[in-house]
């Protein structure tokens, strides 16, 4: 009982300090459960709030997966902490809780499950990394990284 209560005041101050972090940057927060207004056979359709914030800078909280290559520019936004890379061969198979984050530089990746913020300009359409071939459907560019 007492683990528990503990485990949900750590999880709203978490939360309270990423909402803190964006609201003073400018940045609009935006949420993974925000990115899709729906999801089905037919596919993922991109919610309203979500390319509404095209082009401009915004805030997400989640965890860093595995790498393809140590020495990327980028990396891949999850909502739950993964132990294999969520990459895809095309945006057809693309996951709904992860977003590819381009940093303005190298970021050191955080494999021991810490939850990271990230604060960039918010691309979304269908693109391919020129250096990897890696498909992407949502990206943070020009962003940065922080541990939480």
């Amino acid at each position: 009982m007492i683990r528990g209560l503990i485990v949900i005041i750590l999880s709203f101050a978490v939360l309270l300090s990423a909402y803190k972090s964006s609201a003073s940057s400018g940045a609009a927060l935006l949420k993974f459960s925000e990115l899709y207004e729906s999801i089905s056979v037919m596919g993922m359709k991109i919610s309203k709030k979500t390319l509404s914030l095209v082009g401009k800078r915004v805030t997400m909280r989640g965890f860093m997966a595995p790498p393809l290559k140590p020495d990327l520019k980028f990396f891949v936004l999850t909502r739950q902490p993964v132990d294999i890379c969520p990459f895809c061969d095309s945006d057809a198979d693309w996951p709904e809780d992860i977003v590819v984050v381009y940093l303005k530089g190298k970021v050191k990746y955080s494999a021991d499950g810490t939850p990271v913020t990230v604060e960039g300009v918010l691309d979304v359409g269908s693109s391919i990394d020129k250096e990897t071939g890696f498909v992407s459907r949502i990206r943070i560019i020009d962003a940065r990284a922080s541990r939480l």
